[in-house]
């Protein structure tokens, strides 16, 4: 350990655990996530119980075809004392009954800089687990700590198996026979079926040895899965058990890994923690002042987990290498998302910016750059596959958003200048027509998106052949953010010496202002349209929803001010709750506010009541503007997020909450938006 971490106290949030006093549902619903940089994870309940069919032990990010693939499911973990066999864990039995042994012994389950730690109790003794993942490397590490003054036990752990993409349906067959070899202790699991890398496994300890005893869990029941109606019932193989006699080693550590054992070996059990906590120490080092203690800390090193070097893009890297860059990109959220372009814009700053990572907010943004196609940057990379997917209206015009936030923190002239040619060239390619009828109205100089069939704002739900809310015309937040970046690419323009063609687009954004000024008022509502000129014709969508408040949260606001403070106090009374912003207001016939059930039934309200976190930002973006020195209510707006942070995933926030009370979480246990803006915005109205 060295001076840096031994002087950094470690940041916490616990929770405590009574059997007698609480009910074993929670330890199902509260969920840890572990990531590796990659895009890579180890995630789970706190039970121990397997309940979605993204959840593994490891769950390695790799190469194009394969993506990312769960190589380690779940382990069953005992305590074998002369007289008593105790189970830690949460165990299958038939006819897919669930029990949770490991319920009545767990005292606590914590975050120690964001790393999971669970406390057991058991007899006289203290049982420490720990989840680690080495920092880019898909490896994981699972260590027990026994303490106590009681006879220590031998420790028993049986890893259990179902190589498949993480997206793939949990009862897809097993994809036997696999092959285990052992070599020195070295035991590797190979699928003869499917064109996964080897998964390599050992047991760190004196006193330990490998049992071959393979068996098949037939009935894992995946009650995640099985609530939002998807396929929830599957097998599981295991090929026997580890075991070490903790008498004579006091810590254990199962390593699995689809790394080469080169890299595997290259760090000892405790030198990876150390290393560890290292490396996030310094992530707190980085980071603003206002953000290096207490929830803003603790969102640090949730914000860690979606800044990733994305695995298996070489051409991507080769040609970044040749330039002296380095790839990054943000994940969207955990488990099913990738990167994608709207959502890495909207999270770059308080993702990069707040937490001192400049550097790689440069690399995410040439990154996207050279991406760009017909004037428009990906909306999303899938899993398993190199190139993006182009369809959004907005996702480009955030680009121009977090290109400014960038500049004005690292003042970087050649990024500026590097990227100058593609800004004029996808504003060019907005004025005469792009993709997806994305183009300028030469009538009023407003920006019109939209094609049957495409969902292209960020209010995107689509199943099937149904687009929930397309939303084509004129969006009012498309053109807040097509406003926004033409005075943006004019200061730019100006900035490098290009006055003559400054003015041009200068031009552009004033007419833009004037026509949005006189088509987007609803004097009935004293709010905004959502939508004008919808599908082409003449008809405006009078529906009060969020998306009205980047009219005057964005750096450059195209609503005229006199109109601010009624658009803010419709925004406050209708769609403010605790946790962020309602989608729609409650006064809507479509409203809808629970989000749950199917998949048909989820989508339906995703866009439709639905609260999402991350809109807290640009909601106290706009009401500081208004009421510019009542920061102290602005943060008021956050109190709060540290009570969601205990729930679902736990030390981070959630993608989605029903719009009425209690508020529960829903989507992504883990959202890079909600994160990156909460975030911000603590440290925004830090005293």
């Amino acid at each position: 350990m060295n001076e840096l971490t031994n002087h950094v106290p470690i940041v916490t949030r616990s929770m405590s655990w009574d059997s007698a006093q609480a009910s074993r549902e929670i330890l199902l619903n509260r969920e840890w996530l572990v990531t590796n940089g990659l895009g890579g994870y180890a995630s789970g309940t706190v039970s121990g119980a397997v309940t979605r069919k993204y959840h593994g032990i490891l769950v390695s990010a790799l190469p194009a075809p394969l993506g990312r693939v769960v190589m380690w499911n779940h382990v069953s973990e005992f305590l074998r004392f002369d007289d008593e066999v105790v189970s830690l864990g949460a165990e299958e039995r038939a006819g897919g009954q669930l029990d949770l042994h490991g319920a009545e012994y767990l005292r606590e389950f914590r975050l120690e800089d964001g790393m999971p730690v669970w406390t057991y109790h058991v007899r006289d003794l203290m049982i420490e687990k720990r989840v680690l993942m080495p920092h880019l490397q898909n490896t994981v590490h699972v260590s027990y700590q026994i303490a106590g003054d009681g006879p220590p036990p031998k420790l028993e752990l049986r890893p259990a198996f179902h190589f498949r993409h993480h997206e793939d349906a949990v009862d897809l067959p097993l994809a036997e026979p696999y092959k285990l070899s052992a070599v020195n202790e070295r035991y590797e699991i190979v699928s003869a079926k499917r064109k996964f890398p080897p998964l390599r496994m050992r047991l760190c300890g004196r006193a330990s040895g490998f049992t071959i005893a393979p068996t098949k869990i037939h009935q894992v029941v995946y009650r995640t899965e099985q609530a939002r109606g998807y396929a929830h019932e599957g097998q599981l193989w295991s090929p026997g058990f580890f075991q070490v006699d903790m008498a004579e080693e006091k810590t254990a550590t199962l390593i699995a890994s689809t790394e080469p054992w080169d890299i595997v070996d290259v760090l000892s059990p405790m030198e990876v923690l150390a290393s560890e906590r290292e490396r996030r120490a310094r992530l707190l080092a980085d980071a603003e002042p206002a953000a290096c203690e207490g929830v803003a800390a603790e969102l640090v090193f949730a914000s860690d987990q979606y800044v990733i070097t994305p695995a298996g893009r070489a051409e991507e890297a080769a040609r970044a290498h040749a330039a002296g860059d380095e790839v990054r990109t943000i994940v969207a959220g955990y488990h099913w998302f990738t990167d994608w372009g709207r959502d890495t814009m909207i999270s770059l700053e308080g993702l990069t910016l707040v937490t001192g990572r400049c550097l790689e907010a440069g690399y995410i943004l040439r990154t996207f750059a050279h991406y760009v196609r017909d004037g428009l940057i990906p909306n999303m990379f899938p899993d398993r596959q190199k190139e993006g997917l182009y369809h959004t209206a907005d996702a480009t015009l955030w680009f121009f958003h977090a290109l400014g936030r960038y500049l004005t923190k690292s003042n970087d002239h050649i990024t500026l200048r590097l990227l100058l040619p593609t800004l004029v060239d996808i504003i060019e390619h907005h004025l005469r027509g792009t993709r997806f009828n994305i183009h300028v109205d030469p009538k009023d100089g407003l920006l019109i998106q939209g094609q049957e069939g495409y969902q292209l704002t960020w209010m995107d739900a689509k199943m099937g052949d149904w687009v929930v809310t397309p939303r084509r015309g004129k969006a009012v937040e498309i053109n807040a953010l097509w406003f926004n970046a033409l005075k943006l690419l004019e200061g730019w323009l100006r900035e490098m010496g290009k006055a003559d063609a400054a003015v041009r687009y200068g031009e552009q954004a004033e007419r833009a202002r004037e026509s949005f000024n006189r088509r987007f008022w609803f004097a009935e509502g004293r709010h905004l349209y959502d939508v004008v000129d919808v599908d082409g014709g003449s008809a405006n969508d009078p529906a009060c929803r969020p998306n009205q408040l980047f009219a005057i949260s964005l750096d450059h606001p195209v609503l005229e001010e006199a109109r601010w403070r009624a658009v803010v106090d419709a925004a406050e009374r209708e769609l403010l709750t605790p946790v962020g912003l309602r989608s729609l207001s409650p006064n809507h016939p479509d409203y809808k506010p629970l989000y749950g059930g199917d998949l048909r039934s989820r989508d339906g309200a995703y866009h439709q009541g639905t609260v999402w976190a991350w809109l807290i930002g640009p909601f106290i973006d706009a009401w500081l503007k208004v009421y510019p020195q009542d920061v102290s209510m602005a943060r008021k707006f956050l109190e709060r997020f540290p009570d969601s942070m205990n729930e679902n995933g736990i030390g981070t926030i959630s993608e989605v909450f029903d719009a009425l009370e209690p508020h529960a979480a829903g989507g992504c246990i883990a959202q890079a938006w909600s994160v990156a803006e909460v975030l911000r915005c603590w440290v925004k109205t830090a005293s």
